[in-house]
């Protein structure tokens, strides 16, 4: 049983930054690739950004692209999220998630479907 332990979410003002982190322990997390998802009321457990087991490559929908950054250090087993310029719209719960095993370095999704393991979430408000 792997235990994803992340920080506390927070108030954001809109155009502002925050930084979550996601811990590891039981699992060497150099083998895996690692996602952000993140979900809004009524709606869908989202992919964001993602990064492959080594942090060689990243992938990331459109509407974060040059605002939110992810990157991992393996030797911590620590995956992190920054987020700038956020906007009231991105107000959810954020997840840190594993995914499942085989992926090579260049490889990361961003669908549910290849995720294993899941933190409890944090809660993110972004408003004035």
């Amino acid at each position: 049983q792997l235990q994803l332990v992340e920080s506390e979410g927070g108030l954001v003002q809109p155009g502002g930054s925050l930084r979550l982190s996601c811990q590891a322990s039981g699992l060497h997390l150099g083998y895996y690739a690692m996602g952000w998802f993140r979900q809004a009321p009524g709606e869908e457990r989202e992919g964001i950004i993602c990064t492959s087991n080594s942090g060689g490559a990243t992938a990331s929908v459109a509407s974060v692209k040059g605002r939110f950054t992810i990157g991992r250090d393996n030797g911590r087993d620590t995956v992190y999220l920054q987020m700038k310029r956020m906007k009231p719209e991105e107000t959810a719960v954020y997840y840190c998630a594993v995914a499942s095993m085989g992926l090579n370095e260049y490889e990361c999704p961003l669908a549910r479907t290849e995720y294993e393991y899941w933190s409890e979430g944090a809660q993110v408000t972004v408003s004035s």
